[in-house]
This record gives C-alpha cells, structure tokens and sequence, in this order.
C-alpha cells in the first residue's frame, strides 16, 4: 500500500503515564500540513498499524482533522487503537451512529475538550475516559466539585503535563493517567528520593563508559561490570533485543565486545545510562530519552555514516541526563566522554547536531509550527521526518 500520507502530514508523539509512573500507551498526533486536502485513511491506518499491530501495544489516534476522523472512524480501525473524538464531534448527531458502532466492537474511545451543550445520553457510555487540558481543568479551583447530586462517571486523563510536579498533583487530583512529557524540572534541588541522582547506582556505568572509550582489555572491563550482576543482565537484555538486529545470541560482556566492538557498545552503554535510575517519578523521562535516541539515530539513517549514526543515538539518549542527574550538561560531561559535536549541541546548544535535537522537542510538543520550523532548517522532507519517527517508534517498542 503507498505511504503518500506519511508527505501529507506530521506526526507527533506522546506518552500515556499511568500512576505506577509506568508508560501504558503512545499517543500518535497527526496534522494535515494542507487543511483542505483529502487524506487517505486506510494509508493512516496502515501506516500506524505497520508499527503498533493488533496484537501488540496500545495507540491512541490524536487526528487534527474532522474530515480525516470521519474516514478513520468509518473505516472500523483495529481495536488496538484507541480514538480521540473532539467534544464537539461527540455532540453530533452525525457521528453518534459510527462512535457507538465503535463502541460495540470494542475500541477504546476518548472524548476531548469540553462540550459547549449537553452531549446526548446514549453517546456518553461509549467513551472511557476524558483528556482535559492542564489549564482548562476545573479541579485545580475550589469550584471544581460538581454540584449536588451530579457525579463524574467517566475517568479522566490530564494532559499538557510537563513537570513531575504537574504529573505528581494530577494523579492526586483524580487523574486515571496523564498525557505529555514531564521533562521541564527546573535543574536544582535533590532527587526525588533525597538523594542526588548521580549518587545512586550509576558509578559503574559511568566507569565502564570512560573504560570503553580509552578501549582498555576485556578483562578490566569485565571486573567492572561483575560489580553489578544487574547491571550485567540489563546490558545482556538490550544487546540481545530485537531492535538491536543481531543474528546470534549474545552470552557474555566478552562475546558482547567481540560481536560489537568497543564503539557500538558504548552507544548501549549511554542506553543503559539513561535508564538505571531507581527513582520511580523518572520512568517517562528515561522513557523520553530512548525514544529520542532512537529518533535522532533514524533521522541521519539514510544521509550519514556508522559514525554520525552512534553520535546521534548517543545525543539523544543523553540529552535528558541534565534532568536525571539534576546537574547541568557542563558538569557531566566533565565525567562523561562524549564526542565534540555531542558535546558541542548539550553543553553548548550549538554544532551540526542541535537542529535534530530542536525537530525531535517540536516531535514530542506535537507543534506543527515547530516541526515545520525545524524541518526547513534541516532541509529535510516531511516524508522523511514521518518514516524515522514510525521506525524509532517500532524499535522503541521492541525494548519495552
């Protein structure tokens, strides 16, 4: 089936955030760049079919057309994908006859925004929860109890989440999970758990990388990753994943560098990195970071080098440690060997790597203006932005 709508429109992602701080579901937003074209959905659908299968994770469908919704919803998508339907969509008499068909077979269904007239009764069973914006959530004043005898039946996800602390006071106000990056903590202060994050466990990592990178023996590095049993059987489990294509098992740290060599292990090294912290309101940050560096890795895949691909991975994966760590980028990396250009786009905001870095946080603000901003800076296709994001999306998935 042709992918012509992968040059139609732009896609963004988020994450669902259940209050276990674990990532239950992608939210896949989808802008038409032409609001009067005619989009193909049975394209859309194969397209996102192609990286969440029926049997496979959940995706919800944030589509920024009416007209596009209309075809997808009439199209019966699979019961994998849960559907965003605008308030005022649900309040048409038009669109009751599809929802509750939907309904019927199974789809989870979100209703979105706030209907400005009573939605009609039969319409209201069908949806199972409702995404209300940060800003627009009436919880947050003391008028936001509903009045006597009237009760919320219908769970709530909060949405344009951007700090833990925003994450944190949405679950406490009733919210079943909520929708967005909590990335944005202000760089000073201790961790969660009272401890700084680069106190915790990460040592050995950080060893291990800087012993990767003067390429000492095997035997050293070894005895460094024997520290940490766990550490050894995390690493094992990354190598061994399927995003990571290897025809044959890999059975050791020794068998894992003989496969790789020293230069790819250190991209999984950085992987693993930005995935040990223990402390649980982190979880989507470190969520966050694989996906980037699998974005940024498929960005270049076609136009760069070994190289440049490792570098990019690195750069993404890492660009989120100033907030792990609670430590600004130029007191890691005094720790932490990168490559210049890595160094030069985190520490500095500067070099040839940086522009990748501004399209995936338009990506992940699932702002059209944004993304179409940085994909003229880069001279890049819209096409081509979509393909890498729905592969980094597949291998992400396959690391879960």
């Amino acid at each position: 089936m042709s992918d012509a709508i992968l040059g139609q429109v732009a896609l963004g992602y988020s994450p669902f955030i259940d209050r276990n701080r674990a990532v239950t579901a992608t939210r896949l937003t989808v802008f038409p760049l032409d609001p009067e074209a005619t989009l193909d959905a049975a394209q859309l659908l194969h397209a996102v079919g192609s990286v969440w299968p029926v049997d496979g994770a959940r995706v919800s469908l944030n589509i920024a057309s009416e007209s596009l919704l209309r075809d997808v919803l009439a199209a019966q998508p699979a019961t994998n994908l849960m559907i965003e339907i605008p308030a005022f969509m649900a309040g048409d008499a038009q669109y009751l006859e599809a929802i509750a068909a939907l309904h019927g077979r199974g789809s989870v269904l979100l209703i979105k925004g706030r209907p400005l007239k009573e939605l009609p009764r039969e319409v209201l069973p069908c949806f199972k929860f409702s995404i209300i914006e940060l800003a627009d959530d009436r919880r947050l004043t003391d008028t936001a109890k509903p009045p006597a005898g009237v009760s919320r039946t219908i769970a709530h996800v909060q949405s344009g989440v951007s700090s833990v602390a925003d994450m944190e006071a949405s679950f406490n106000r009733g919210a079943a999970a909520v929708l967005g990056w909590p990335i944005d903590d202000v760089l000073t202060g201790a961790a969660s758990d009272g401890r700084k994050a680069g106190q915790t466990d990460l040592q050995v990592i950080v060893e291990l990388i800087n012993r990767v990178d003067k390429q000492e023996p095997i035997e050293k590095l070894e005895g460094t990753l024997k520290r940490d049993p766990s550490l050894a059987f995390k690493l094992m489990r990354y190598i061994n994943s399927p995003a990571f294509g290897l025809s044959v098992e890999i059975s050791s740290f020794r068998h894992a560098i003989m496969m790789l060599g020293y230069q790819r292990l250190k991209r999984w090294l950085a992987l693993l990195l930005a995935t040990a912290s223990k402390d649980t309101n982190l979880r989507p940050v470190m969520f966050a970071a694989v996906r980037r560096g699998m974005l940024m890795e498929e960005l270049v895949r076609s136009g760069g080098d070994d190289e440049m691909r490792n570098e990019m991975f690195i750069c993404g994966v890492f660009s989120l440690l100033d907030r792990m760590f609670r430590q600004p980028f130029s007191e890691l990396m005094r720790t932490i060997p990168v490559p210049e250009r890595v160094y030069q786009a985190l520490v500095d905001g500067s070099g040839p790597y940086q522009p990748y870095i501004e399209l995936v946080r338009a990506v992940e603000a699932e702002s059209l203006y944004d993304f179409r901003e940085a994909a003229d800076k880069l001279m890049m296709s819209v096409t081509e932005i979509n393909r890498a994001e729905l592969r980094a999306l597949t291998a992400a998935a396959q690391l879960d």
